[in-house]
């Protein structure tokens, strides 16, 4: 083989080894594009533990709703029993905080696919606890049906006391729950709520309390 044809062989193969080579990088880059790119200057949020919840955080959601709703039914009696300016005031802070407490949980169990409980929204849902104390809801510090019709027929003094009276377990048990879910739940922001409702209640039943031994 003379030398020219030689050269003219050995400048083939050398170009069909470049091009293979050029063929094979393009299938590399070309699956390593296959991922949809994401469009500029979107951040995907990392998934964080906040965004966990458990049904510790389900259980907590649904038995403080109703708990809170029959608080704001005791709260809303202030309004129409005569009772004093120091109980009104602190019936309305009570039922506005808890109002806005049911209408987050409530956003939870939504968003989480779970149900919101119904009822304990009046004195009618109330009066379908039952027939006595025996047959109050489960969630500690509940009032029965005979000690929510014995608030709602007190009037003045008597209603204020028997308010006071009442809201302090109410709270005890509001705040026995939400250590509960402290210890168990996983949801950020209802550990979060769960601190808060510890901290307003606690110093409320310490206002409370001040203001039975007033009397």
């Amino acid at each position: 083989m003379t030398a020219n044809r030689w050269n003219g062989r050995r400048a083939a193969l050398t170009a069909a080894a470049a091009a293979f080579a050029l063929t094979t990088s393009g299938g590399a880059m070309a699956a390593a594009s296959a991922e949809p790119a994401r469009p500029a200057g979107v951040v995907v949020p990392a998934r964080t533990q906040a965004d966990e919840h458990n049904q510790a955080d389900v259980t907590f959601a649904q038995e403080m709703i109703p708990h809170h709703r029959q608080a704001i039914v005791m709260a809303q009696m202030a309004r129409s029993h005569d009772s004093s300016p120091q109980v009104k005031a602190l019936a309305e802070r009570i039922g506005r905080a808890q109002a806005t407490e049911i209408e987050t949980m409530t956003g939870w169990l939504r968003a989480w696919g779970e149900t919101v409980p119904r009822g304990m929204g009046s004195m009618e849902d109330m009066a379908g606890m039952g027939h006595d104390d025996d047959d109050a809801p489960s969630m500690p510090g509940m009032m029965g049906r005979a000690q929510m019709m014995d608030l709602d027929r007190a009037s003045g003094r008597a209603f204020d006391t028997m308010f006071l009276t009442m809201m302090i377990p109410h709270h005890e048990g509001a705040i026995e729950m939400a250590e509960s879910e402290l210890r168990h739940g996983s949801h950020g922001p209802a550990k979060d709520l769960a601190t808060d409702i510890i901290r307003s209640q606690t110093a409320e039943i310490a206002q409370m309390r001040a203001m039975l031994t007033a009397r």
